[in-house]
């Protein structure tokens, strides 16, 4: 396990894409956080009960951030079916399942550290938009928002295996980015005409309330559904990884 672990590793930080996908996740992350947080003056006029500087800016941050770290566990193994390196791979490891832990593994890690710094860094920047505009901000003392931050950090980390998980369903990277972008972004758009209880229940949706800080808010009901959704995926990625030819 150690040597499919070293080898993990090494694939994928040598993927042109790998760095390309940090590089992207930071601008992204930050670069909507400040959009979002920039335009809340409005927001607290509006809803001052309702509103969640805290969240406001993780939510931003979020929004396509989590497409980069989803892009980068489909692409983690779409690039192997490819390019038709799989079989090296499989040769290398023969246990399919020790080589699909290995790669989940190493996914796993690298887009929790990309994602707990990509949350810190929206929060930070998202509550200094905020400041400037003379609206209501939070500080990481205050209460709910170390939690808060490290759930949005949570939340893009399980992205990375919910994107591997797609790449080894579909073994296509048109097709696994399709299903993540439908599954996280555009599946808004539809939720949007149903009402807040049914559109909370679909799991990137539910997820996302782990930012949420104000009194009245269930942040962990919501992200437990979201990891239950990937890990199924995970599963279902490993039987089919199983029991297919490369």
């Amino acid at each position: 396990m150690k040597a499919a672990l070293r080898g993990e590793w090494r694939k994928l930080r040598t993927l042109r894409s790998t760095s390309a996908c940090l590089a992207a996740l930071a601008l992204l992350s930050v670069g909507f956080a400040a959009l979002f947080s920039g335009g809340a003056s409005e927001i607290h006029r509006e809803r001052p009960a309702d509103f969640d500087p805290t969240a406001l800016s993780l939510q931003g941050g979020m929004m396509f951030g989590q497409l980069v770290v989803g892009l980068l566990g489909v692409l983690s193994i779409t690039s192997e079916y490819a390019t038709g390196t799989i079989h090296a791979s499989l040769t290398a490891v023969p246990g399919r399942g020790r080589l699909f832990a290995a790669k989940a593994v190493v996914v796993g890690l690298v887009a929790a550290v990309a994602g707990l710094t990509a949350a810190l860094g929206s929060f930070l920047v998202g509550q200094a938009a905020l400041a400037a505009n003379g609206v209501p901000h939070a500080g990481l003392g205050d209460p709910e928002v170390a939690r808060a931050v490290l759930g949005g950090g949570l939340y893009l980390a399980l992205i990375g295996p919910l994107g591997l998980a797609l790449g080894f369903l579909t073994r296509s990277t048109a097709a696994g980015v399709t299903l993540l972008t439908s599954m996280t972004v555009l599946v808004l758009a539809v939720l949007q005409l149903l009402p807040p209880q049914v559109a909370g229940l679909w799991p990137t949706v539910a997820g996302t309330q782990v930012v949420a800080t104000l009194p009245h808010s269930s942040p962990w009901p919501g992200f437990l559904l979201y990891a239950a959704f990937v890990a199924a995926l995970t599963g279902a990625a490993l039987v089919t990884f199983r029991r297919k030819d490369a």
